[in-house]
């Protein structure tokens, strides 16, 4: 193939890393600069990290010729997003003494820190270290943190379901031990042979994401990955699951050949071993075919579309030594998640606190952070991370519930939980501005205030309880899932939005650009244009998001 002989220059730096080492340490150890390297600046991303710098002080530092601010974010592996209060308590810490203080649930069921400088790198990795917690793999070209649907109380076998998410996870890491050397201080053994049958020494062409729903709750976005577990469970038995493969919601504006997909089934497989041969040899797949010429085209969703779903499915039988069965049935009802007190067929209590766009800090009228430090002190909950950006106090016995409830109550973070409008609780924003290099407009500092501007709106058609998703995100990349809501809002230029609508509510439909580059005083507009169309037009249960695909994107 042409691209083998025209490796992306990432392709020629993965070769040649010494198994992800590279220059790191020597990186480290410069202190002329609060950056790392170039060629390491791509490796770092396989211990968990970017280098970013604070964009809001780019202008003033270049004007007085100083380097730009450069800092660190680090992202922990965390497969099915669950830690305990324990846990909690050292991240706090460790966000407090090395990061900027907030702690950041991501849309993949795990937290990252931002503003690390250089300096405390390695104190903050072995700070997790000692609370058995790691970022291996959580970002670069491997699979990274495995999702599965977070709340225990929607099934009874969810322990089972999600016990496959650490096992995928531990299945695709990688064998290099750069990280304990690097950051753990490690001795690195002169002679050693680091074999990775899966990666090898390329590892795959692009980042590669796993997730693993369980009916009737799409609440991981299951279809945006690039594979997708479904499990099928009759009379509290998990049969097995159902595979989809080729999802990815990222694009470039301007390039045709860049898109959103959503996964295509491939079938059922039944026990343990063979799902778990499925995701090995779907990896290795791309890892052969995927284009590492052109990282804009090097994702899942292209090789299958080269391929075709059934090249693919071929290809995979043929690696795997068995068939795939025809998909079974099972139906999505709903991708949110459940506020407030829940209880489990066990007894136990769930309590989802809501996290607007997963920031987890200190303000004047909700000390969040306080609140959920104060909870973790207690040792009575567990601490789940769901794909919305939220937290679930879990596993409460019903003697503590009380106790956890009074510290809810107190902090005002209940309050805050019950008056949160549908649509704001449904939203979802990248990171963007002030640290993602990639940002061409806010998202997480903005979408707070245009939800209050929204909401108005809402009220005025008397929609403020309808379920709507909006998701932004500050470039087309989709780290917020933006392709995959009702409403999508994906920047183009600062204060400028592109304007899609008609995704489904289950996750089962990609939205349609509606309208480009629109400013604020622009998307308020058309909303209430729109809003006032779906009243007066809608039939009798139709959501937003069907509406909209009917009357403005299949009706065009």
């Amino acid at each position: 193939m042409k691209e083998k002989n025209n490796l992306s220059p990432v392709e020629r730096i993965k070769t040649s890393s010494d198994g992800l080492r590279g220059t790191l340490k020597e990186s480290l150890h410069d202190q002329i600069t609060g950056a790392i390297r170039e060629d390491d600046q791509s490796l770092i991303k396989f211990h968990g990290m970017y280098q970013q710098d604070d964009r809001d002080r780019r202008e003033e530092r270049s004007a007085k010729k100083l380097e730009w601010l450069y800092s660190f974010m680090i992202r922990l592996r965390l497969p099915g997003g669950l830690i305990s209060p324990e846990q909690w308590l050292g991240i706090h810490h460790v966000a407090g003494e090395h990061s900027t203080g907030v702690i950041k649930i991501t849309t993949r069921q795990t937290v990252q820190l931002h503003g690390i400088l250089k300096s405390h790198i390695k104190p903050t990795i072995q700070a997790f270290n000692t609370l058995n917690l790691d970022s291996i793999a959580a970002c670069g070209d491997v699979n990274r943190n495995v999702m599965c649907s977070a709340h225990p109380g929607q099934s009874a076998i969810h322990e089972q379901v999600f016990a496959f998410a650490d096992k995928i996870s531990t299945l695709a890491l990688p064998k290099t031990r750069a990280y304990y050397e690097i950051w753990l201080d490690e001795e690195q053994i002169a002679d050693r042979k680091e074999e990775d049958p899966l990666y090898q020494d390329r590892y795959l062409p692009r980042k590669f994401k796993i997730a693993i729903a369980i009916p009737p709750n799409n609440d991981v976005d299951v279809f945006t990955n690039d594979i997708g577990l479904i499990a099928i469970v009759e009379n509290n038995e998990l049969k097995g699951f159902n595979i989809a493969a080729g999802g990815g919601l990222s694009a470039t504006h301007g390039n045709a050949a860049t898109y959103p997909r959503l996964a295509s089934m491939l079938g059922f497989v039944d026990a343990e071993e063979k799902v778990l041969k499925a995701v090995y040899e779907i990896m290795t797949i791309q890892r052969d075919n995927g284009n590492r010429a052109d990282r804009k085209l090097a994702r899942l969703k292209y090789t299958i579309d080269r391929m075709g779903v059934d090249g693919l499915k071929e290809e995979l039988e043929k690696r795997c030594g068995f068939k795939l069965e025809p998909a079974r049935p099972y139906t999505f009802a709903t991708r949110k998640d459940q506020y407030g007190w829940q209880q489990n067929h066990a007894g136990n209590w769930y309590y989802t606190v809501f996290v607007e766009n997963g920031r987890v800090l200190d303000e004047e009228q909700l000390p969040l952070k306080t609140a959920l430090y104060e909870i973790a002190q207690t040792g009575k909950a567990n601490f789940r991370f769901t794909g919305n950006q939220n937290v679930i106090l879990s596993d409460v016995q019903d003697e503590d519930k009380p106790l956890v409830d009074e510290l809810l109550e107190k902090f005002g973070i209940a309050g805050h939980t019950r008056r949160a409008g549908a649509l704001r609780k449904n939203a979802m924003a990248c990171v963007a501005f002030n640290t993602c290099p990639l940002a061409l407009a806010e998202a997480q500092r903005y979408l707070p205030s245009l939800i209050s501007k929204i909401e108005p709106l809402l009220e005025k058609y008397n929609l403020q309880e309808e379920e709507i998703t909006l998701r932004m995100t500050g470039c087309p990349n989709g780290c917020g899932r933006s392709p995959a809501a009702e409403i999508g809002l994906i920047g183009t230029a600062y204060g400028e939005y592109n304007l899609h609508i008609g995704g489904d509510r289950i996750g089962e439909r990609l939205n349609t650009k509606y309208k480009d580059s629109q400013n604020e005083e622009q998307l308020l507009l058309t909303l209430d244009e729109l809003f006032h169309t779906y009243v007066n037009e809608r039939k009798d249960g139709d959501n937003f998001g069907d509406f909209a695909y009917q009357k403005w994107i299949q009706g065009k």
